[in-house]
Protein backbone atom coordinates (compact mmCIF):
# COMPACT_ATOMS: atom_id res chain seq x y z
CA UNK A 1 0.00 0.00 0.00
CA UNK A 2 1.26 3.63 -0.40
CA UNK A 3 0.56 6.91 1.37
CA UNK A 4 -1.52 8.11 -1.87
CA UNK A 5 -3.92 5.26 -1.14
CA UNK A 6 -4.97 6.33 2.24
CA UNK A 7 -7.24 8.85 0.60
CA UNK A 8 -5.54 11.66 2.58
CA UNK A 9 -6.47 15.63 1.21
CA UNK A 10 -3.98 17.39 -1.61
CA UNK A 11 -2.20 19.10 1.03
CA UNK A 12 -1.10 15.90 3.14
CA UNK A 13 -0.29 13.93 0.31
CA UNK A 14 2.31 17.29 -0.96
CA UNK A 15 4.18 17.12 2.85
CA UNK A 16 4.30 13.67 2.36
CA UNK A 17 5.62 13.85 -0.83
CA UNK A 18 8.14 16.70 0.64
CA UNK A 19 9.59 14.58 2.86
CA UNK A 20 9.81 11.24 0.33
CA UNK A 21 7.61 9.33 2.76
CA UNK A 22 6.32 6.89 0.01
CA UNK A 23 5.05 4.06 1.99
CA UNK A 24 3.59 3.71 5.24
CA UNK A 25 5.16 1.20 7.73
CA UNK A 26 2.94 -1.83 9.19
CA UNK A 27 1.22 0.08 12.37
CA UNK A 28 0.50 3.47 10.12
CA UNK A 29 -1.18 1.05 7.43
CA UNK A 30 -3.39 -0.46 9.81
CA UNK A 31 -3.64 2.43 12.26
CA UNK A 32 -4.37 5.56 9.69
CA UNK A 33 -7.68 3.39 8.05
CA UNK A 34 -9.68 3.04 11.75
CA UNK A 35 -8.58 6.97 12.71
CA UNK A 36 -9.88 8.06 9.44
CA UNK A 37 -13.03 5.94 10.63
CA UNK A 38 -13.64 8.15 13.69
CA UNK A 39 -12.82 4.54 15.42
CA UNK A 40 -11.22 4.66 18.77
CA UNK A 41 -7.90 2.44 18.51
CA UNK A 42 -5.62 0.78 20.78
CA UNK A 43 -2.23 0.29 19.47
CA UNK A 44 0.90 -1.62 20.60
CA UNK A 45 3.86 -0.70 18.76
CA UNK A 46 7.97 0.16 19.89
CA UNK A 47 9.53 3.56 19.37
CA UNK A 48 10.89 3.55 15.76
CA UNK A 49 8.07 2.13 14.08
CA UNK A 50 6.62 5.28 12.89
CA UNK A 51 3.75 5.22 15.34
CA UNK A 52 3.63 9.32 15.51
CA UNK A 53 2.54 9.69 11.90
CA UNK A 54 0.30 7.10 12.41
CA UNK A 55 -1.94 9.34 14.33
CA UNK A 56 -0.54 13.01 13.26
CA UNK A 57 -1.18 12.59 9.52
CA UNK A 58 -5.09 11.58 10.19
CA UNK A 59 -5.99 14.12 12.41
CA UNK A 60 -4.20 16.58 10.05
CA UNK A 61 -5.66 15.12 7.69
CA UNK A 62 -9.17 16.13 9.02
CA UNK A 63 -8.02 19.42 10.04
CA UNK A 64 -7.41 20.23 6.17
CA UNK A 65 -11.39 18.85 5.71
CA UNK A 66 -12.88 20.85 8.83
CA UNK A 67 -10.73 23.69 9.48
CA UNK A 68 -10.36 24.75 13.27
CA UNK A 69 -13.50 26.87 14.59
CA UNK A 70 -11.18 28.68 16.95
CA UNK A 71 -11.19 26.30 19.91
CA UNK A 72 -8.47 23.16 20.36
CA UNK A 73 -9.09 20.29 18.24
CA UNK A 74 -6.46 17.11 19.37
CA UNK A 75 -4.84 17.06 22.72
CA UNK A 76 -2.08 14.70 22.59
CA UNK A 77 -0.58 13.69 26.25
CA UNK A 78 3.02 12.69 26.67
CA UNK A 79 5.25 11.02 29.10
CA UNK A 80 8.56 13.77 28.85
CA UNK A 81 9.38 17.03 27.55
CA UNK A 82 11.61 15.54 25.22
CA UNK A 83 8.97 13.91 23.53
CA UNK A 84 6.67 16.71 23.59
CA UNK A 85 8.76 18.58 21.68
CA UNK A 86 10.08 16.10 19.01
CA UNK A 87 6.25 15.01 18.33
CA UNK A 88 5.54 18.65 18.28
CA UNK A 89 8.29 19.12 15.46
CA UNK A 90 7.17 16.21 13.59
CA UNK A 91 3.89 17.51 13.57
CA UNK A 92 5.46 21.38 11.84
CA UNK A 93 7.25 18.82 9.13
CA UNK A 94 3.59 16.94 8.26
CA UNK A 95 1.78 20.42 8.69
CA UNK A 96 3.91 22.61 5.97
CA UNK A 97 1.23 22.78 3.63
CA UNK A 98 -2.16 22.66 5.84
CA UNK A 99 -3.40 25.75 7.88
CA UNK A 100 -2.81 23.59 11.11
CA UNK A 101 -0.76 24.97 14.30
CA UNK A 102 0.66 23.11 17.10
CA UNK A 103 2.45 23.79 20.54
CA UNK A 104 4.38 21.52 22.85
CA UNK A 105 3.27 22.25 26.49
CA UNK A 106 5.29 21.01 29.25
CA UNK A 107 6.84 21.81 32.25
CA UNK A 108 10.25 23.30 33.11
CA UNK A 109 10.35 26.55 31.49
CA UNK A 110 10.23 30.32 32.70
CA UNK A 111 6.82 32.66 33.09
CA UNK A 112 7.19 33.79 29.21
CA UNK A 113 6.60 29.93 28.12
CA UNK A 114 3.55 29.56 30.38
CA UNK A 115 1.81 32.58 28.96
CA UNK A 116 2.56 31.75 25.52
CA UNK A 117 0.75 28.46 26.14
CA UNK A 118 -2.29 30.10 27.97
CA UNK A 119 -2.59 32.13 24.98
CA UNK A 120 -2.43 29.23 22.39
CA UNK A 121 -5.11 27.17 24.82
CA UNK A 122 -7.43 30.51 24.92
CA UNK A 123 -6.46 31.30 20.73
CA UNK A 124 -7.21 27.42 19.47
CA UNK A 125 -4.23 26.05 18.47
CA UNK A 126 -5.45 22.93 16.35
CA UNK A 127 -2.81 20.24 17.99
CA UNK A 128 -1.78 20.44 21.70
CA UNK A 129 0.91 18.41 22.80
CA UNK A 130 1.48 18.53 26.73
CA UNK A 131 2.67 15.91 29.43
CA UNK A 132 0.38 15.51 32.41
CA UNK A 133 1.28 17.69 35.15
CA UNK A 134 1.86 21.18 32.85
CA UNK A 135 -1.71 20.52 31.49
CA UNK A 136 -3.52 19.64 34.89
CA UNK A 137 -1.57 23.31 36.00
CA UNK A 138 -3.76 25.13 32.73
CA UNK A 139 -6.58 22.67 33.42
CA UNK A 140 -6.88 24.11 36.82
CA UNK A 141 -6.93 27.59 36.28
CA UNK A 142 -10.38 27.14 34.43
CA UNK A 143 -9.76 29.47 31.25
CA UNK A 144 -9.26 26.59 28.31
CA UNK A 145 -12.50 25.85 26.52
CA UNK A 146 -12.01 22.17 25.97
CA UNK A 147 -15.77 22.15 24.24
CA UNK A 148 -13.45 21.74 21.14
CA UNK A 149 -11.52 18.86 21.00
CA UNK A 150 -12.38 15.87 19.46
CA UNK A 151 -9.24 13.83 19.92
CA UNK A 152 -7.91 12.45 22.92
CA UNK A 153 -4.42 10.71 22.07
CA UNK A 154 -2.11 8.92 24.77
CA UNK A 155 1.59 8.24 22.97
CA UNK A 156 3.54 5.64 25.74
CA UNK A 157 1.12 5.00 27.47
CA UNK A 158 2.76 2.78 29.50
CA UNK A 159 5.63 4.75 30.71
CA UNK A 160 3.26 7.22 32.03
CA UNK A 161 1.49 4.89 34.42
CA UNK A 162 4.82 4.01 35.23
CA UNK A 163 6.20 7.48 35.99
CA UNK A 164 2.26 7.76 38.23
CA UNK A 165 0.25 9.38 35.51
CA UNK A 166 -2.84 7.58 35.78
CA UNK A 167 -5.14 10.16 38.33
CA UNK A 168 -3.57 13.11 36.28
CA UNK A 169 -4.88 11.41 32.74
CA UNK A 170 -8.40 10.12 34.54
CA UNK A 171 -8.23 14.18 35.41
CA UNK A 172 -8.14 15.18 32.22
CA UNK A 173 -10.36 12.36 30.31
CA UNK A 174 -13.35 14.01 32.75
CA UNK A 175 -12.86 17.45 31.29
CA UNK A 176 -13.22 16.62 27.84
CA UNK A 177 -16.60 16.19 26.08
CA UNK A 178 -17.45 12.77 26.29
CA UNK A 179 -17.89 12.68 22.54
CA UNK A 180 -14.61 12.37 21.20
CA UNK A 181 -12.51 10.25 19.54
CA UNK A 182 -9.52 8.49 22.14
CA UNK A 183 -6.50 6.59 20.50
CA UNK A 184 -4.00 4.70 22.85
CA UNK A 185 -0.61 3.84 21.90
CA UNK A 186 1.60 1.83 23.55
CA UNK A 187 5.04 -0.07 23.59
CA UNK A 188 3.88 -3.55 25.72
CA UNK A 189 0.47 -4.37 27.19
CA UNK A 190 0.30 -5.56 30.32
CA UNK A 191 -2.97 -5.70 32.35
CA UNK A 192 -2.72 -1.45 33.58
CA UNK A 193 -2.66 -0.57 29.98
CA UNK A 194 -5.83 -2.63 29.62
CA UNK A 195 -7.53 -1.39 32.26
CA UNK A 196 -6.93 2.40 31.31
CA UNK A 197 -8.11 0.87 27.90
CA UNK A 198 -10.99 -0.41 29.38
CA UNK A 199 -11.69 2.92 31.41
CA UNK A 200 -11.00 5.39 28.57
CA UNK A 201 -12.05 3.80 25.02
CA UNK A 202 -15.18 2.48 23.77
CA UNK A 203 -15.42 -0.69 21.04
CA UNK A 204 -11.48 0.16 19.98
CA UNK A 205 -9.96 -1.07 16.89
CA UNK A 206 -6.53 -2.91 18.40
CA UNK A 207 -3.66 -3.20 16.80
CA UNK A 208 -0.54 -5.33 17.79
CA UNK A 209 2.77 -4.50 16.00
CA UNK A 210 5.14 -7.31 16.92
CA UNK A 211 7.50 -5.79 19.46
CA UNK A 212 10.48 -6.86 21.39
CA UNK A 213 12.37 -7.69 18.34
CA UNK A 214 15.30 -5.06 17.81
CA UNK A 215 15.59 -3.84 14.48
CA UNK A 216 17.83 -6.24 11.54
CA UNK A 217 19.95 -3.78 11.20
CA UNK A 218 21.32 -3.38 14.54
CA UNK A 219 24.26 -5.51 15.40
CA UNK A 220 24.30 -6.65 19.22
CA UNK A 221 27.07 -7.70 21.09
CA UNK A 222 28.16 -7.83 24.84
CA UNK A 223 31.41 -8.21 27.77
CA UNK A 224 31.89 -9.78 30.65
CA UNK A 225 33.14 -6.92 32.63
CA UNK A 226 33.85 -6.49 36.48
CA UNK A 227 32.38 -2.94 37.29
CA UNK A 228 35.66 -1.42 37.58
CA UNK A 229 36.84 -1.91 34.16
CA UNK A 230 33.49 -0.49 32.69
CA UNK A 231 35.24 3.50 31.95
CA UNK A 232 38.19 2.05 31.12
CA UNK A 233 36.78 -0.02 28.26
CA UNK A 234 34.32 2.74 27.43
CA UNK A 235 37.44 4.43 26.57
CA UNK A 236 39.12 1.95 24.60
CA UNK A 237 36.12 1.13 22.38
CA UNK A 238 35.60 5.17 21.44
CA UNK A 239 39.27 5.57 21.19
CA UNK A 240 39.95 2.38 18.85
CA UNK A 241 36.57 2.56 16.62
CA UNK A 242 35.81 5.19 14.54
CA UNK A 243 31.89 5.76 15.88
CA UNK A 244 30.99 9.16 15.05
CA UNK A 245 27.49 9.19 16.95
CA UNK A 246 27.25 7.69 20.80
CA UNK A 247 24.36 7.61 22.95
CA UNK A 248 25.63 5.63 26.26
CA UNK A 249 22.65 4.53 28.82
CA UNK A 250 23.02 3.83 32.87
CA UNK A 251 20.65 3.67 35.36
CA UNK A 252 22.45 5.77 37.75
CA UNK A 253 21.75 9.68 37.46
CA UNK A 254 25.83 9.37 39.41
CA UNK A 255 27.50 7.40 36.74
CA UNK A 256 26.11 10.15 34.18
CA UNK A 257 28.41 12.62 35.46
CA UNK A 258 31.95 9.63 36.33
CA UNK A 259 31.28 8.80 32.80
CA UNK A 260 31.51 12.10 30.97
CA UNK A 261 34.02 13.43 33.00
CA UNK A 262 36.26 10.19 32.37
CA UNK A 263 35.81 10.82 28.56
CA UNK A 264 35.89 14.35 28.74
CA UNK A 265 39.80 14.01 30.34
CA UNK A 266 41.48 11.63 27.27
CA UNK A 267 39.50 14.53 24.92
CA UNK A 268 36.00 13.10 23.75
CA UNK A 269 33.90 15.31 23.63
CA UNK A 270 31.08 14.00 26.01
CA UNK A 271 28.02 15.22 27.99
CA UNK A 272 25.37 14.00 30.29
CA UNK A 273 21.61 14.18 30.32
CA UNK A 274 19.34 13.55 33.39
CA UNK A 275 16.70 15.22 34.99
CA UNK A 276 18.43 16.67 37.13
CA UNK A 277 19.39 19.43 34.62
CA UNK A 278 17.05 22.34 34.16
CA UNK A 279 15.16 22.36 31.00
CA UNK A 280 16.88 24.35 28.94
CA UNK A 281 19.97 22.88 29.39
CA UNK A 282 18.32 19.74 28.61
CA UNK A 283 17.54 21.32 25.17
CA UNK A 284 21.11 22.60 24.54
CA UNK A 285 22.60 19.36 25.41
CA UNK A 286 20.15 17.30 23.04
CA UNK A 287 20.44 20.12 20.37
CA UNK A 288 24.06 19.65 20.50
CA UNK A 289 23.98 16.36 19.98
CA UNK A 290 21.61 16.45 17.76
CA UNK A 291 23.84 18.90 15.47
CA UNK A 292 26.70 16.45 16.06
CA UNK A 293 28.48 19.03 17.95
CA UNK A 294 29.31 16.36 20.29
CA UNK A 295 30.35 12.94 20.01
CA UNK A 296 29.04 11.10 23.21
CA UNK A 297 25.74 11.57 24.81
CA UNK A 298 25.35 10.15 28.40
CA UNK A 299 21.56 9.60 29.42
CA UNK A 300 19.52 7.88 32.23
CA UNK A 301 16.48 6.30 30.85
CA UNK A 302 15.18 9.42 30.40
CA UNK A 303 15.92 8.92 26.56
CA UNK A 304 15.02 5.40 26.11
CA UNK A 305 12.04 5.88 24.49
CA UNK A 306 10.73 8.12 22.23
CA UNK A 307 13.42 10.48 21.25
CA UNK A 308 14.47 9.93 17.63
CA UNK A 309 17.83 11.47 16.86
CA UNK A 310 18.92 10.20 13.49
CA UNK A 311 22.64 9.25 13.17
CA UNK A 312 23.46 7.42 16.10
CA UNK A 313 25.54 4.41 15.16
CA UNK A 314 26.78 3.03 18.31
CA UNK A 315 24.58 2.55 21.65
CA UNK A 316 26.20 1.42 24.72
CA UNK A 317 24.62 -0.15 28.03
CA UNK A 318 26.46 0.73 30.70
CA UNK A 319 25.04 -1.63 32.85
CA UNK A 320 22.25 -4.88 32.09
CA UNK A 321 18.83 -2.78 31.60
CA UNK A 322 16.72 -4.21 34.66
CA UNK A 323 13.13 -4.56 32.35
CA UNK A 324 13.86 -6.78 29.25
CA UNK A 325 11.56 -4.61 26.83
CA UNK A 326 13.57 -1.61 28.13
CA UNK A 327 16.70 -3.06 26.54
CA UNK A 328 14.89 -3.11 22.96
CA UNK A 329 14.34 0.49 23.89
CA UNK A 330 17.42 1.34 24.43
CA UNK A 331 19.51 -0.18 21.38
CA UNK A 332 16.74 1.09 19.01
CA UNK A 333 18.33 4.60 19.05
CA UNK A 334 20.70 3.00 17.18
CA UNK A 335 19.75 1.50 13.39
CA UNK A 336 16.86 4.35 12.62
CA UNK A 337 14.91 3.77 9.38
CA UNK A 338 17.36 1.69 7.03
CA UNK A 339 20.59 3.16 8.61
CA UNK A 340 23.00 0.40 10.47
CA UNK A 341 24.23 0.55 14.17
CA UNK A 342 26.12 -1.38 16.83
CA UNK A 343 24.75 -2.07 20.17
CA UNK A 344 27.07 -3.07 23.08
CA UNK A 345 26.18 -4.05 26.45
CA UNK A 346 28.47 -4.16 29.44
CA UNK A 347 27.15 -7.46 31.92
CA UNK A 348 29.17 -7.39 35.90
CA UNK A 349 28.70 -11.16 37.24
CA UNK A 350 25.28 -10.26 38.59
CA UNK A 351 24.09 -9.60 36.08
CA UNK A 352 24.22 -12.65 33.49
CA UNK A 353 20.70 -14.19 34.72
CA UNK A 354 19.03 -10.77 33.81
CA UNK A 355 21.12 -10.59 30.37
CA UNK A 356 19.58 -14.45 29.56
CA UNK A 357 16.27 -13.17 29.81
CA UNK A 358 16.82 -10.68 27.29
CA UNK A 359 18.27 -13.07 24.64
CA UNK A 360 15.17 -14.91 25.63
CA UNK A 361 13.01 -12.10 25.13
CA UNK A 362 14.81 -11.97 21.57
CA UNK A 363 14.82 -15.28 20.61
CA UNK A 364 18.51 -14.59 20.22
CA UNK A 365 22.02 -15.31 21.30
CA UNK A 366 24.10 -12.01 21.70
CA UNK A 367 27.64 -12.91 20.80
CA UNK A 368 30.12 -12.34 23.84
CA UNK A 369 33.29 -10.52 22.93
CA UNK A 370 36.32 -11.02 24.41
CA UNK A 371 38.06 -8.01 26.33
CA UNK A 372 40.62 -6.48 24.53
CA UNK A 373 43.80 -6.82 25.31
CA UNK A 374 45.62 -5.50 28.38
CA UNK A 375 42.39 -6.10 30.41
CA UNK A 376 42.28 -8.31 33.09
CA UNK A 377 40.21 -11.49 32.45
CA UNK A 378 36.18 -10.41 32.84
CA UNK A 379 33.81 -12.80 35.15
CA UNK A 380 32.28 -15.69 33.55
CA UNK A 381 28.96 -15.76 32.03
CA UNK A 382 26.54 -17.82 34.49
CA UNK A 383 23.04 -17.27 33.84
CA UNK A 384 21.70 -19.41 36.74
CA UNK A 385 19.85 -17.21 38.66
CA UNK A 386 21.75 -16.53 41.66
CA UNK A 387 19.45 -17.08 45.24
CA UNK A 388 20.94 -15.41 48.79
CA UNK A 389 17.87 -17.84 50.63
CA UNK A 390 19.49 -21.18 51.82
CA UNK A 391 17.59 -24.15 52.95
CA UNK A 392 18.93 -24.97 56.54
CA UNK A 393 19.17 -28.93 56.91
CA UNK A 394 16.50 -30.20 59.30
CA UNK A 395 18.52 -32.08 62.41
CA UNK A 396 15.38 -33.57 64.77
CA UNK A 397 16.11 -33.35 68.37
CA UNK A 398 16.64 -36.55 69.98
CA UNK A 399 13.97 -37.61 72.37
CA UNK A 400 14.76 -36.88 76.03
CA UNK A 401 15.13 -39.89 77.73
CA UNK A 402 14.88 -38.48 81.66
CA UNK A 403 13.86 -40.66 84.46
CA UNK A 404 10.15 -39.56 85.67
Amino acid sequence: MKFNELGFEPQVLEALDAMRFDTPTPIQEQAIPAIMQQKDVIACAQTGTGKTAAFVLPILNEICKNPSNGKVNTIVIVPTRELAIQIDQQIEGLSYFTNATSIAIYGGGDGKSFDSEKNALLTGADIIVCTPGRFMSHLNMGYFDTSGVKHFILDEADRMLDMGFNEDIMKIAEKLPKKRQNLLFSATFPPKIRALANQLLKEPTTINIAISKPNEGIKQGAYLVHDGQKIALIKSILTKTNFEHVLIFTGKKIMVKEITQALSKVGIQAKGIQSDLDQKEREQVLLDFANKKIRVLVATDILARGIDIKGINLVINYEVPRDEEDYVHRIGRTARGDNKGVALTFINENECYEFSKIEKLIEKEVPKIKLPEGFDEGPAYNPIRKTSIHKKKFHPKKKSHKPN
